[in-house]
């Protein structure tokens, strides 16, 4: 078996956010989905958990945060082109996400950032690998 990945994030409206990540590209399993929580599939092993607060609070004694106003964690997802980088951006901007700043181009690497309607950051990239490499070995 692939090792997995499960990322879970504390969300206000599990239905709304449930909209918000398939209108991105997330498909919705709903073996592990319910009123509270929605188990979003982005790829055979990278899952995200939408789970309503109070839901999410159920495991955890630590304070939640508002990833409105506080950042927990940064999210990136690796594409095979700018164009998908875009695509994905401007779909979450269209389903009500927030455009976090311009888009990065590194030469090497193309990125843009964008919020949920949570407020939970989400980094998508594309990186051009031999190019990385001339770059930071010195052979530009």
């Amino acid at each position: 078996m692939a090792k997995t990945i499960f990322v879970n994030l504390p969300v206000a409206d599990a239905a709304k956010a449930t909209a918000f990540y398939e209108a991105i590209g997330f498909t919705k399993n709903e073996m592990f989905s319910n009123e509270k929580a929605s188990a979003m599939v982005w790829s055979d092993t990278i899952n995200v958990m939408l789970l309503e607060r109070e839901f999410y609070a159920t495991f955890t004694t630590k304070p939640i945060i508002d990833a409105k106003t506080m950042s927990g964690v940064l999210l990136s997802l690796n594409f095979d082109s700018r164009a998908d980088v875009d695509a994905i951006t401007e779909a979450a901007l269209a389903a009500g996400g927030r455009e976090l700043h311009e888009p990065e181009d590194e030469g090497f690497m193309y990125s843009r950032a964008f919020e949920d309607l949570d407020g939970h950051g989400w980094g998508p990239f594309t990186m051009d690998m031999a190019a990385a490499e001339a770059q930071f070995s010195g052979q530009e």
